[in-house]
């Protein structure tokens, strides 16, 4: 075990030493390789070490370099050293972190990360928390809440009798909302296409104006960080409205729930904590390993009675906080570790610094690429950066030769009938360094492409 376990940490080392010099995307050969895991299941026992080394030498160069520095392509954040070093320590556990009195080191570690994530956010401290594998689920957990809360309020249990016969519920969302949103909703039985979709503005934000007639039976879901823009809705004018009239409000927050933590953009975030529930990702922007989602709901009793679980052979009786109370799953891995090990390195200002650099630094990438005379079509106000290099084609073609060139990675998009490639600065690893560097790139490419008209 030791040898093993050793190699795999000195291959793991080594692979994160070379991101900086090698191609983002893997190359051709490295993807051919990839066919040599397609063979018979063994009829016996193989050595572990053989199996490491393959997956190692055939598997790692067919990797595109998310966890390196120039990786913009979506919203991810490279892991710090610190969150890694905490997930292998984690693994090493191998908890089942579902109850307290069965691991209560995971537990409590936790219980403390989301105690001091709801004092980071701004949040009200007595919200009930919960660690998940992403934004759909974190999605999924808060509105199951609010499904709870306002079906409770008709006098109908939906975890004991369902949707058959429930009073409906009315769900509105801005026309932009991200698509883990509607899955979300299907997953509840709410329908991905039972809801009145808001109008957006040029930015993607809703348009307070044309929200619908709203009710103790209505959830609006609103967002924080556009996913192509970086923009917010207003959400302080729209909880007031929805909270007016009974509504629920809920934030997809995915990424931009982080820019609260940061002086300069704290702005962008103000009334998110009138909401009544919230979710985000730590795999984004406060770069821990994948997979580390979160959900945030006001009412912790909402939040328990859509999740809790109870079995006879279960030690589910405790003072203690039972992790698995406020998750969809029952097995799940303490995520929390590795959120507690980045927030006990870093601080508050070592998040807030992390946050401003990365959008900083996508300013200029902004700036760069407008005084080159190509168009910047969102008010870049995050992390997000959307640039055309002409038309469709040409934009097209662009992003495929910066991907091919291998110095960066960036995907492409379409923003409301016009086609741009996307530049998302979310990785603690990222320099200005790298930023010129793939600038660079970028503009001799569209140089090219251009020249070709």
């Amino acid at each position: 075990m030791r040898n093993l376990l050793k190699e795999t940490a000195q291959r793991a080392i080594a692979y994160l030493e070379g991101l900086e010099s090698r191609r983002v995307a893997p190359d051709a050969e490295a993807l051919a390789g990839l066919k040599k895991f397609d063979e018979p299941l063994p009829d016996g026992p193989v050595d572990p070490e053989s199996v490491l080394r393959l997956l190692s030498d055939i598997g790692s160069p067919a990797t595109p370099a998310m966890a390196g520095p120039r990786f913009f392509g979506f919203v991810v954040g490279g892991s710090l050293p610190v969150a890694l070093a905490a997930n292998w320590l984690a693994g090493a556990w191998d908890q089942c972190s579902t109850f307290h009195r069965v691991t209560p080191a995971t537990a409590v570690v936790e219980q403390i990360a989301l105690s001091w994530l709801l004092d980071l956010l701004g949040l009200p401290p007595t919200c009930g928390g919960a660690f998940v594998t992403g934004g759909t689920m974190a999605n999924f957990t808060a509105l199951a809440a609010a499904r709870h809360a306002l079906l409770t309020r008709e006098g109908w249990d939906v975890e004991g009798d369902g949707l058959f016969g429930a009073p409906p519920l009315t769900v509105a969302v801005g026309a932009e909302a991200h698509p883990t949103l509607f899955k979300s909703l299907g997953l509840l039985g709410l329908g991905r296409r039972r809801v009145i979709t808001v109008p957006v503005d040029s930015q993607g934000r809703m348009c307070p104006d044309a929200l619908p007639p709203l009710s103790g039976q209505t959830i609006v879901c609103v967002q924080a960080g556009n996913v192509n823009t970086g923009a917010f809705d207003p959400i302080v004018e729209i909880c007031e409205r929805a909270h007016d009239a009974g509504a629920w409000v809920h934030v997809d927050g995915a990424f931009g729930l982080w820019a609260s933590v940061a002086p300069s953009r704290a702005h962008l975030a103000a009334g998110l904590q009138n909401a009544d529930s919230w979710a985000t990702d730590a795999h984004k922007w406060l770069n821990v390993p994948y997979d580390s989602g979160l959900a945030f709901v006001r009412d912790p009793h909402a939040l328990l009675k859509a999740m809790a679980i109870t079995a006879e052979y279960l030690p589910t009786e405790t003072t203690e906080r039972n992790p698995s109370d406020y998750t969809p799953e029952l097995s799940r891995r303490a995520r929390g570790v590795d959120v507690w090990a980045v927030l006990r390195s870093l601080g508050r200002s070592g998040v807030a610094d992390m946050i401003e650099r990365t959008c900083r630094q996508a300013r200029r990438f902004a700036e760069g690429l407008e005084n080159a005379g190509y168009r910047i079509l969102n008010e870049v106000v995050l992390n997000q950066v959307l640039v055309s290099f002409g038309d469709d084609t040409t934009t097209n073609r662009v992003i495929a030769g910066v991907q091919a060139d291998g110095t960066c990675w960036c995907g492409g998009t379409v923003w409301q009938g016009q086609t741009a490639m996307r530049i998302s600065v979310s990785s603690w690893a990222t320099t200005d360094a790298d930023v010129e560097r793939s600038m660079e790139v970028m503009l001799r490419v569209a140089k090219t492409e251009n020249s070709r008209l």
